[in-house]
């Protein structure tokens, strides 16, 4: 009797603990997925190639580097850290432009209009420190 009531009460335990838990997943969540073709992406600029590469304008002048990639707090817009000027990373001032700003071809990262003056009167960016 005495084991009786201890499964018994473990199984009651089991079965709360449960549907606490289901009740505090909440409702059900959609996924969208789309369709990427995947060999033709397999051939696009992965983030190690991109950061690092130089930034050079419709005139073919080198202005800046990629330092970094950033996506915005909300996830949804992506943006390229812009090393402008400086020697081996010292005295360079980093900018932020919008991902979709820069064009890539021939394997180029292409900033269409972009010069250094122009670059460096953006604010200049510092990473958060928290």
């Amino acid at each position: 009797m005495k084991k009786t009531m201890v499964l018994a009460s473990a199984a009651m335990i089991c079965c709360a603990i449960l549907s606490g838990r289901a009740g505090a997943e909440g409702a059900p969540q959609i996924v969208e997925l789309a369709k990427i073709d995947v060999h033709e992406l397999s051939a696009g600029y992965g983030s190690s190639k991109v950061v690092g590469s130089s930034v050079v304008n419709g005139a073919n002048e080198t202005i800046g580097k990629i330092d970094d990639l950033l996506v915005s707090s909300d996830g949804k817009q992506p943006f390229a850290v812009l090393s402008i000027g400086g020697f081996l990373g010292v005295g360079a001032h980093l900018v932020v432009v919008p991902y979709d700003a820069l064009k890539f071809a021939e394997k180029k990262v292409i900033l269409p209009g972009g010069t250094k003056e122009g670059l460096k009167m953006l604010p200049e960016f510092k990473y958060a420190t928290q």
